[in-house]
């Protein structure tokens, strides 16, 4: 296990700059997940970790050592792909034990190692199958495992599971998770998948353009947006955004005023997470018109214009309102999202 510091990192290709000084602390044996949109530099980040890019400034740190000008196979890490990348015409134990190749081990020793991988993974009685006999999830067992066999100080993952359909995927997130709990070794994942974020990682890294938009775990990312970028990509539905005035005694918002403090006056936008506005039989903070419902079991959303504005809430999903029938939305105060103008939330 190591730890990983990203210090002033600057990636460019000519002169097109597309990571601009980024920095990053990741704890020994801790789970780290990258995620933001497409072309943020998240994957770019990862693949200088693992000296598959060059740096063109700043530094990287494994285990307290620079590794700015080190091979990938001398940093002491492994690295999971998107295609998993095993090999078709070997069995599922050569492609676990082709990561021993280089090794000092013994014959007995690469054996041992590789049934030792295979167990924890529950795939030993596949060793003798080829990959074309495995299903997607296996597959991703033997890439996993080919990593693990070499027992790395850290464990590099570049969008693993967005090749599974979605039931092996969330199968396959708590197979990862389960086995960081088990082995503790340090993770850095990188994903584009938000949902993947915050059910795997100890900490979570949302990225834009090239530049870091917040550093927290899951349960601070969600409740505590730096702004509102990572306040509408973290969650689904993404949280309402809703324009709002601060006044004296309250906030105006969406035609209403509400009680809540905001030490300032004038206008700002305001964030409402749909978990948060709830469908009520009482007097609401806003009223409006069900334009749409999507049931999802035990609750269903339901879209409501409000002065023509459409917000998602929650409702019962037991017994939903009607389509079209005018409702009354509530919120607590204290869950409100406050952002300045310049988007960055107000504190």
């Amino acid at each position: 296990m190591a730890t990983v510091t990203l210090h002033n990192l600057v990636k460019a290709y000519g002169k097109a700059e597309v990571l601009h000084g980024i920095n990053l602390e990741v704890a020994d044996g801790e789970f780290v997940v990258f995620v933001g949109p497409s072309g943020c530099g998240k994957s770019t980040t990862l693949r200088i970790i693992a000296g598959l890019e060059d740096v063109t400034s700043g530094e990287v740190q494994i285990g307290g050592r620079t590794v700015n000008h080190l091979e990938p196979k001398d940093r002491d890490i492994a690295m999971v792909f998107q295609n998993y990348a095993i090999y078709p015409h070997m069995s599922v134990r050569k492609n676990i034990g082709f990561g021993l190749r280089t090794s000092s081990l013994s014959k007995p020793e690469r054996e041992q190692r590789i049934e030792e991988v295979a167990a924890i993974l529950s795939m030993t009685e596949y060793l003798d199958r080829k990959p074309a006999q495995l299903s997607g999830g296996q597959r991703q067992r033997v890439a996993i495992g080919r990593a693990m066999v070499r027992d790395p100080a850290v464990f590099l993952f570049d969008e693993p599971l967005s090749n599974l359909d979605a039931q092996l995927r969330s199968q396959m997130r708590l197979e990862i998770k389960k086995l960081h709990q088990r082995v503790g070794t340090t993770i850095i994942f990188v994903t584009h998948d938000q949902v993947e974020a915050m059910t795997m990682a100890d900490r979570i890294v949302i990225m834009k353009d090239g530049h870091i938009q917040q550093i927290g775990t899951p349960a601070e990312v969600f409740h505590q947006p730096a702004n509102i970028f990572v306040a509408q990509f973290i969650g689904a539905p993404s949280m309402n955004l809703m324009p709002g005035r601060a006044v004296a005694g309250g906030l105006e918002v969406g035609g209403t005023m509400i009680a809540r403090e905001t030490g300032r006056t004038g206008a700002m936008t305001v964030g409402i997470r749909p978990d948060d506005l709830c469908v009520t039989q009482d007097k609401g903070c806003f009223s409006g018109r069900i334009t749409l419902l999507e049931p999802l079991g035990s609750e269903t959303l339901v879209y409501v214009d409000i002065d023509g504005q459409e917000v998602v809430a929650h409702a019962d999903g037991r017994n939903p309102p009607a389509l079209g029938a005018v409702v009354q939305l509530t919120v607590d105060p204290a869950n409100l999202h406050l952002f300045g103008a310049d988007g960055e939330a107000i504190t």
